[in-house]
């Protein structure tokens, strides 16, 4: 099976183009195959595969073989591969309400619906920058979902570990708690983060995230995302970051998402309500996955 190494800010996934090539069981793909040990090295595994109502389809797949609804970071690498090796043809101007506008788009299937991307193509016609229209945030706690009542779940204390955190919940086709601190060097990531998405409140389970707000526009966040752990980014989390943030005040809707394997540019446009989020997409290497 032939595969394709790529990250997003250091958010990294094996692709696998299934136009070409067959997956019969991509749970127990992902498991073997995202081992940084015993296997190949990633965050998990995604396959791009044909769509009856878009250009293409994404599914992904957690380094614990969990089936996720969206990845931000993801989707950018796979209208990069899409593109460039042309699984599709690319459609006209996509533009951000009021913002930046983008000479070439794509359509992708997703488990968040039919999201579309613009595409910033360079003059060797290599995709360097992708920007997404994630959708528009979800609130209501039944729907992200959490335990919890009322229209909207924001700085609502939550107690792990004998702490009392403030937790504001969205979704953004899967669901993330973002908890805002003084200092994240003084953050146990790796403890907190398998509490909280464990936690009884989290049917599904839920992506976390500590944020320090730098400037009125920039923030840094670490994320402990559900089903692969500690990563260097996650893309709907920076979005979901960036609802939060508004909600509570502490941060413009326009911003810069300062995340351990990059810089992510962010804008929850009142125009429409969605969520705009740009960044950059890397091919590492390509290679074969021996049949087992």
């Amino acid at each position: 099976m032939r595969f394709t190494k790529m990250h997003g800010i250091g958010n990294d996934y094996v692709y696998v183009n299934c136009f070409e090539e067959q997956v019969e069981n991509p749970a127990a793909l992902a498991k073997i195959i995202s081992d940084r040990h015993r296997g190949i090295g990633a965050d998990g595994l995604i396959l791009i595969g044909p769509s009856q109502t878009a250009d293409v389809r994404m599914r992904i797949f957690n380094a614990d073989g969990s089936e996720a609804e969206m990845c931000g970071n993801g989707i950018r690498c796979v209208a990069k591969y899409t593109y460039e090796h042309k699984l599709a043809q690319a459609g006209g101007e996509f533009s951000v309400p009021g913002q930046q506008s983008f000479p070439a788009s794509l359509n992708i299937e997703t488990g968040n619906g039919i999201l579309t991307v613009g595409l910033i193509i360079d003059d060797t016609d290599q995709v360097r920058k992708v920007c997404v229209n994630m959708g528009q945030p979800i609130l209501s706690p039944q729907d992200i979902p959490v335990n919890l009542t009322g229209e909207k779940v924001v700085a609502q204390p939550i107690n792990v570990h004998g702490q009392e955190l403030l937790m504001t919940c969205v979704s953004m086709g899967n669901p993330h708690a973002v908890f805002f601190c003084d200092d994240l060097r003084l953050i146990e990531l790796e403890k907190l983060g398998f509490a909280v998405e464990n936690h009884s409140l989290f049917p599904n389970r839920i992506n976390v995230h500590f944020v320090q707000i730098d400037k009125p526009a920039e923030f840094t966040m670490r994320t402990w995302e559900r089903g692969s752990g500690i990563t260097m980014a996650c893309g709907t989390g920076a979005c979901a970051v960036c609802v939060a943030a508004a909600l509570n005040g502490q941060q413009e809707r326009i911003c810069t998402g300062h995340l351990p394997g990059g810089d992510l540019n962010l804008n929850w446009c009142e125009e429409d309500n969605c969520v705009y989020m740009t960044g950059p997409a890397e091919e590492v290497f390509e290679g074969v996955w021996p049949e087992k």
